[in-house]
C-alpha cells in the first residue's frame, strides 16, 4: 500500500476512535463540571506507533543485528505508557535520576536502558554503571570521571560518548541539538575534537559505543541522515585506526518530526529507515548494532487534552471560548505559538463532535494573562459554554508536563481502549491532582518557617 494511502486510513481510524472516547469521557463522568479537563491516551495507536517502529527497521537491519529502540522518556513521563511500551519491546532512554526511577518503576531491565544527560553528576554515573545501564559520555570531563569510577570498580555497562556531529538546525532552534555551539556532547568539528575522540577509544578498549541526536520536531529527514552519516563514519574511522570492530553499537538518537497539521503520520518510521538504508547502507550491514531514540513520534498523535468551555464571550468582535485547559497544559504552544501550533477540535455538551456554522474565533486557557491561548483566530465551529475543545496531537510533551502557573492543578490522565461490547473502556494513568496537594508541595506543612523568632532558624 501506498505510504501516504495507508498513513491517512491510520489517521482517520485514529480520529474515529479519538471521537468515541470523548464521547465516552462525557458519559462516563470523567469530563465534566467537576474534572473539567483530562488527558486522553489511544492505547491502540501506541501499540501501533510501536509495531510500526520496530517493522521499518526490521525491514532494513541485516537478520540477526542487536537493535534496541529506546523511548525517551522525557516525552511522555508517565510510568504505564512505559510499562506499555516495554511490553510492546520499546526500552527507555533517560536523562536524569528521576526518569531513571520512572524506567525502573515500569520494569525497564538494565539492559533495555540508555542513560544520556549533558549534567551527570558522579553520583548518577556510579548508580548507573552499579545497574548495568548503558551510559553515553557527554564530554572529556565526564569521561574522566567514568574512568575513575571503571578503575575503582569495572562495570558491565555498554559505555560510547556522544558527538555532536555539527550539521546543522531546523526549524527551530531550541530543539535543534546539532548545530555549531549545541551544548549536547563532544563537537566534532571543533579543533582537535576528532582528534581527542579516536585517542579516547584508543585509549579505552571498553568505549564500546557512539552516539549523537541530530534534533527533533523542525528537523527534515534530510538533516537527521546527514547527522547518522556523520556518526557512522566516525566509527569506520576510529574501527579503522584501532584495527579491530572496537566500537559495536550506533546510537542514532531519534528525533522523527511529528506532522501537526493533520490526522495523517508523516513521515513514518518506514519512510526514514529506508532513507538511512540507501544513503548510509553499511549501517544496516550487521557490523554493527543499533540504538534509535524516539520519543514525540511514538506519543504525539495519540494523546488530547480535552477541556470544558466554562465561559464563551467575544471581545472586539471576536469570539473567545475559556476552557481549563492552557499554559499549564500546553506551555511550548502558549509561548511560542509559531513553532508548537496545535490543532483544535470541538465537541458539544455530550461530547459529540460538533458541527455548524464555522467562526473566527480564539480558544483560551483558564490562566490570568493575556497570552494565554490554545488557539488564536482560529475558523472552526463556535464554543459554547457547556461545549468541550480538544487540543489534538498532545500525547507528548503536553499535559505529562505540568506548568504550575496560578496553582492550578495538574489533570488526571486516561488510557482508553475497547471495552469488548462496542464501547470505550478507560484506565487511570494519573490521579488528578487535589488541591489539598498543591497546598502540600507549596510548603504547607511548615506555613511559619519564615516568621523570625518562632523557631530556630537553619536546617536540622
Amino acid at each position: 500500500m501506498d505510504d501516504d494511502i495507508q498513513a491517512g486510513d491510520v489517521g482517520a481510524g485514529r480520529a474515529a476512535r479519538r471521537d468515541e472516547a470523548v464521547r465516552a469521557a462525557v458519559e462516563q463522568g470523567l469530563l465534566g463540571a467537576g474534572s473539567p479537563v483530562v488527558g486522553l491516551l489511544d492505547v491502540t495507536g501506541i501499540r501501533e506507533s510501536a509495531a510500526e517502529l520496530r517493522a521499518a527497521f526490521d525491514a532494513v537491519v541485516a537478520p540477526g543485528t542487536p537493535v534496541l529502540h529506546a523511548f525517551a522518556v522525557k516525552a511522555t513521563p508517565l510510568v504505564p505508557v512505559l510499562r506499555l511500551l516495554r511490553e510492546e519491546g520499546i526500552g527507555a532512554e533517560v536523562a536524569s535520576p528521576g526518569e531513571l526511577a520512572l524506567a525502573r518503576a515500569a520494569g525497564l531491565r538494565p539492559e533495555m536502558t540508555v542513560l544520556d544527560s549533558p549534567a551527570k553528576t558522579p553520583a548518577e554515573l556510579r548508580e548507573a554503571l552499579d545497574l548495568g545501564i548503558a551510559v553515553n559520555a557527554d564530554n572529556p570531563q565526564e569521561l574522566e570521571r567514568i574512568d575513575a569510577l571503571m578503575s575503582a570498580d569495572p562495570s558491565r555497562s555498554p559505555l560510547g560518548i556522544r558527538v555532536n556531529p555539527q550539521v546543522g538546525a531546523g526549524s527551530i532552534g531550541a530543539t535543534s541539538t546539532a548545530t555549531a555551539t549545541s551544548k549536547f556532547g563532544v563537537a566534532l568539528h571543533d579543533e582537535g575534537a576528532r582528534e581527542w575522540v579516536v585517542r579516547a577509544y584508543q585509549d579505552r578498549p571498553w568505549l564500546t559505543r557512539l552516539h549523537a541526536h541530530t534534533g527533533s520536531q523542525g528537523i527534515p529527514l534530510s538533516l537527521l541522515v546527514q547527522g547518522v552519516a556523520e556518526v557512522y563514519a566516525l566509527a569506520e574511522e576510529i574501527n579503522g585506526r584501532i584495527g579491530r570492530r572496537q566500537i559495536d553499537t550506533l546510537d542514532i538518537g531519534g528525533g522523527l518530526p511529528v506532522n501537526f497539521a493533520s490526522d495523517a503520520t508523516t513521515p513514518t518510521y518506514a519512510q526514514y529507515a529506508r532513507m538511512l538504508a540507501e544513503e548510509v547502507p553499511g549501517l544496516f550491514d550487521g557490523r554493527y548494532g543499533l540504538v534509535t531514540e524516539f520519543g514525540r513520534s511514538l506519543l504525539a498523535k495519540h494523546g488530547t487534552v480535552v477541556a470544558r468551555v466554562e465561559y464563551a464571550k467575544s471581545s472586539g468582535g471576536r469570539a473567545v471560548a475559556v476552557t481549563h485547559a492552557g499554559v499549564q497544559v500546553a506551555t511550548r504552544t502558549v509561548y511560542a505559538p509559531e513553532s508548537w501550533p496545535l490543532r483544535i477540535a470541538a465537541y458539544d455538551a455530550k461530547g459529540r463532535v460538533k458541527e455548524g456554522p464555522v467562526v473566527v474565533q480564539d480558544v483560551a486557557g483558564p490562566a490570568c494573562f493575556a497570552g494565554d491561548l490554545l488557539a488564536e483566530g482560529r475558523s472552526m465551529p463556535v464554543l459554547e459554554q457547556g461545549d468541550h475543545a480538544a487540543a489534538l496531537d498532545t500525547g507528548a510533551y503536553y499535559f505529562a508536563h505540568h506548568y504550575g502557573y496560578n496553582s492550578l492543578v495538574r489533570p488526571g490522565v486516561y488510557g482508553f481502549g475497547p471495552d469488548g461490547e462496542g464501547g470505550v473502556a478507560f484506565a487511570v494513568v494519573r490521579e488528578a491532582q487535589t488541591v489539598e496537594e498543591v497546598v502540600a508541595e507549596s510548603g504547607g506543612a511548615h506555613v511559619e518557617a519564615l516568621l523570625s523568632g518562632r523557631a530556630p532558624w537553619g536546617l536540622p
